[in-house]
């Protein structure tokens, strides 16, 4: 898939540890890190997945899907335009090589009491808008604010947060409602901070500028780039900003290094595709197994001018599903549930969709130590899970969930027949080939509603299995802006999702599964998901008390997820596979988290290959 929007930073939650964190004196750090001490000390000069000599210049285009109509940065509402992101910059800047750490970029250093009922942030001096202007703790506590008004997501995951006071010269302290929420002052310095002067000031026409709504305006930023061009329905640019304040500091030296990126606009992946093999594009990410397997035999690939890649990525796999929104009552009952994901056939999917590319999703936290292990519970994980004993499934006790397996036709036989069974203890039967309800006599009916024409080929055969079962399906393909209307909405019956995690889970699990997000427009429990037992477990999450805890709760929390059979796990690569023109050069060791593209490489012209035509 092409380089997609920037989204929210990844929300990483969970357990500050090592040892300068245990003594009772604030400590002022340079970087903060979730997993155990920083990689790198506070003399160094450079992350070593970067090359620091990197030469400057050179354009790069890449493909976004949709179309957009807002450059705000923070507002939930709207298509907020690829890249916006590379404007404006956090406090910390999160480390692509290590998980759940993160270092100073505008805060110089942060600290905060043993109890951690407050952080403080010192700001750089250095530390500058676009228009010369200094950034300030003003900007800060007015960038809190305003994040939570205009983004239910941000609210939710800033909740904790009850003050916001300038405590010094250039220093900023965030007061929280509770304490030994160990995760609080990293998500604060992940806060996106914003011009106080320009939002509340008046555009060029002499109008207020409103932050709650969206706008075309190029916006000022403090970040590595500007915004250049804006064509809505076709594409966004973005100029290297050369003065950029930042860019000798350690967290920056040998990034940022394009003079120009620009994000063109397709309606449709395919033609998006056709552009890149035709060296329109510059940069692809592949999402189709059958493409890569299939589409890249041209010549541009066999000649050489074309590089193809296959970059391992070192972390917590996502659980992306077919999710079931339980809003809709035909998906109240679990046994209903179970009985879709009996009929989903993976392995049948993976051998003729995806050329035997993936394995199968089998847990909230994949390829982690945070996923419930293939066993019973024990231990500190047992100790936990008695204390929701009565409020979650028995089976979290007695047994391991498993995916079911369709090895061999019989195999999908049987599992057709276990889901009818089911579905007749749920209160459904078959009449004339038609799965209606005994109470209602109604049909039990499913739209799937997907963004991507890629899904396409992969729901129609799982479609043909549900009407073996009776059940009338759906599908409906609609724009980017359509969609995400419905998804903020919660109109929809069943949706691909992607909850990505990081290898520190914390506040992030209230907008997936509590029962506060279920009602708010626009939050990430896409399920709908209202359980106390689960609230509980992501409280045991967010206020473990060290990585011990931390692993026993997020391994607890995972299994009455997948109890619950809120989703039909679909699959995952541990493997990003990308496609370039090769006229760009990347540091001999990439960093572990990403393929870091946009972050690290850098443009060269390859003299002894052909320019594409």
């Amino acid at each position: 898939m092409p380089y997609l929007r920037s989204a929210i930073p990844l929300l990483l939650a969970g357990v500050l540890a090592g040892s300068a964190f245990a003594q009772d004196a604030p400590v002022q750090h340079h970087a903060l890190s979730l997993i155990g001490e920083p990689k790198y000390k506070a003399d160094f000069t450079h992350f070593n997945y970067v090359n620091p000599d990197a030469p400057k210049g050179g354009v790069v285009r890449l493909a976004d899907i949709g179309g957009y109509d807002s450059l705000n940065p923070i507002l939930y509402k709207g298509e907020a335009a690829a890249g916006v992101g590379l404007v404006y910059e956090t406090l910390m800047s999160d480390s692509i090589d290590e998980p759940s750490t993160s270092y100073g970029l505008i805060a110089e250093t942060a600290s905060y009491p043993a109890d951690y009922s407050s952080v403080t942030f010192k700001l750089r001096k250095e530390a500058r808008w676009h228009d010369g202007t200094p950034i300030t703790p003003d900007d800060v506590i007015y960038s809190l604010g305003i994040s939570k008004e205009a983004n239910p997501r941000l609210g939710l995951y800033y909740k904790n947060v009850t003050k916001a006071e300038v405590t010094g010269d250039y220093e900023v302290t965030f007061t929280f409602d509770v304490k030994n929420n160990r995760e609080l002052p990293m998500i604060l310095g992940q806060l996106t901070i914003l011009p106080k002067h320009y939002w509340t000031g008046k555009d060029a026409s002499g109008n207020a500028r409103d932050p709650l709504a969206t706008t075309l305006e190029p916006p000022l930023g403090s970040g590595p780039y500007r915004i250049e061009e804006v064509k809505p329905g076709r594409s966004i640019a973005f100029e290297r900003v050369t003065d950029y304040w930042g860019k000798d500091l350690p967290v920056n030296k040998g990034q940022w290094n394009y003079d120009e990126i620009r994000f063109e606009y397709y309606r449709d992946q395919t033609v998006a595709f056709e552009s890149f093999k035709a060296g329109n594009l510059d940069y692809w990410q592949e999402s189709s197994a059958k493409s890569w397997a299939t589409a890249y035999d041209f010549a541009a690939v066999k000649d050489g001018r074309i590089k193809r890649q296959e970059v391992e990525i070192k972390r917590t796999q996502p659980m992306q599903a077919f999710v079931f929104n339980v809003r809709r009552p035909q998906f109240t009952d679990r046994r209903v549930r179970q009985a879709f994901n009996l009929a989903y056939d993976f392995e049948w999917a993976n051998k003729n969709l995806f050329y035997g590319q993936y394995e199968r999703v089998g847990s909230y936290f994949q390829n982690s130590e945070l996923a419930a292990p293939a066993e019973l519970p024990q231990g500190a994980e047992l100790a936990i899970l008695n204390e929701v004993k009565d409020q979650v499934p028995p089976e979290v006790f007695t047994d391991v969930h498993r995916n079911p397996i369709n090895s061999t036709t019989d195999d999908n036989r049987a599992n057709l027949r276990k889901a009818v069974q089911l579905l007749k203890e749920a209160g459904y039967e078959i009449k004339n080939g038609v799965l209606v309800s005994t109470k209602t006599g109604q049909q039990m009916t499913v739209e799937f509603l997907i963004v991507s024409p890629l899904f396409e080929r992969i729901v129609q055969p799982y479609l043909q299995a549900l009407q073996r079962l009776g059940i009338k399906g759906t599908l409906r393909l609609v724009d980017t802006a359509q969609y995400t209307r419905r998804l903020n909405s919660f109109d929809y019956d069943i949706v691909v999702g992607n909850f990505a995690q990081s290898n520190s889970p914390g506040n992030e699990q209230r907008d997936y599964w509590g029962s506060e997000a279920a009602g708010r427009e626009g939050s990430t429990n896409l399920i709908g998901i209202k359980d106390p037992a689960i609230d509980k477990l992501v409280d045991r999450v967010i206020f473990a008390k060290d990585r011990d805890e931390l692993v026993a709760a997020t391994r607890a929390l995972d299994r009455v997820l997948l109890w619950n059979d809120f989703v039909v796990p679909q699959w995952f690569s541990p493997e990003v596979r990308i496609a370039y023109w090769n006229r760009y050069g990347q540091p001999e060791t990439l960093p572990g988290l990403t393929p870091g593209f946009l972050q690290v490489w850098w443009y060269h012209k390859a003299e002894t290959l052909r320019e594409p035509s």
